[in-house]
């Protein structure tokens, strides 16, 4: 690791036979801890390539434990890390889209960098993680959407999970969550942090079966924040898109701020679930709502996806669907 590590310090890059290596000696708990931190710190002062990415992917689908359902299932997921502190948009996204009919296999974490991730606002509703299939599969059939929490699926994510707990700032783990689904979704709809790692999904997706959109917005969030226009990759090639594309009105940093504590964020969770949320709260929820329905079916246009995906909200089905996969537990 020593060779590795003044390899990157003397602003070289790693292969991706040598990254994935690396990934899995990492994550093996071959390589002591001070290693381990100083090789993450290089990444947050260096933008990883294309084949490093590539290879830590591939390690951390190696060592997953694999997920396959029976019908085509989407991951809605962002990589986090953009310091924006937005309440949880790719989450509630998720239950919008389960809602409007496709079935959704969402891949979640504990927040890093933000007050509350995906998991601590699943885990504060009672929401109990579980690796069985068959019970994931079940919750599938009864909600339209599972829910998956990463470290259950990535048991060699054990040994590195406390480093970045302690870091306590983005690291390229968080560049590679949306890419490690354990079940491998034919359907993806990703937002980054960085308009850089955008192109970078987006070259690796093309090659790939999958239908996909990657977006970044132009003002750095990993998500559509309508508060100014976002870019996106998506099988046909790349575009920017203003708030008027989803027939909205732009936003506020401050509409779309989450809470300073899991319990602030939960509460805005369920006030846009039960319909109690601001306007502006809504729009944000269904404009990444409806960019993951036109991921899945790209052929039905971004404003028939807008329109479904505010149905599934209005009309409560979002709601029925939270609530379909907390008792499916029961």
């Amino acid at each position: 690791m020593k060779a590795i590590l003044n390899e990157l310090i003397e602003h070289r890059s790693l292969s991706k036979d040598t990254a994935k290596k690396v990934l899995v000696d990492l994550t093996s708990g071959k390589i002591n801890a001070s290693q381990t931190a100083a090789f993450m710190t290089v990444y947050m002062m260096r933008s990883i390539t294309v084949d490093e990415l590539q290879g830590f992917r591939d390690a951390m689908l190696e060592q997953c434990l694999r997920v396959d359902f029976d019908v085509p299932v989407i991951d809605v997921c962002g990589t986090g890390g953009d310091g924006k502190n937005t309440f949880n948009l790719s989450t509630l996204s998720s239950f919008v889209v389960a809602g409007a009919g496709q079935p959704v296999a969402k891949h979640g974490n504990y927040g890093v960098s933000s007050p509350c991730g995906s998991s601590n606002v699943m885990e504060y509703f009672g929401y109990r993680f579980t690796n069985d299939i068959s019970a994931l599969k079940r919750s599938l059939d009864a909600a339209n959407i599972c829910f998956m929490h990463a470290p259950l699926f990535h048991p060699a994510m054990k040994n590195v999970a406390p480093i970045r707990k302690d870091l306590g700032v983005k690291t390229f783990f968080n560049m590679l969550g949306p890419m490690v689904n354990p079940a491998f979704p034919s359907l993806q709809l990703v937002g980054v942090f960085s308009l850089e790692l955008a192109r970078q999904y987006g070259y690796l997706y093309q090659n790939t079966d999958k239908h996909f959109v990657i977006m970044h917005s132009v003002d750095g969030y990993d998500e559509i924040s309508l508060t100014g226009p976002v870019k996106i990759f998506d099988n046909g090639g790349e575009r920017i898109l203003s708030p008027e594309d989803f027939n909205m009105a732009a936003l506020t940093y401050e509409d779309i701020l989450g809470g300073e504590t899991i319990d602030e964020s939960a509460r805005i969770f369920k006030s846009v679930l039960d319909g109690d949320a601001t306007p502006q709260q809504k729009s944000a929820v269904i404009a990444n709502a409806a960019m993951g329905l036109y991921a899945a079916n790209q052929k039905e246009g971004l404003l028939r996806a807008v329109d479904r995906a505010r149905e599934a909200l209005e009309s409560g089905k979002a709601r029925e669907a939270f609530k379909k996969l907390i008792e499916s537990q029961q």
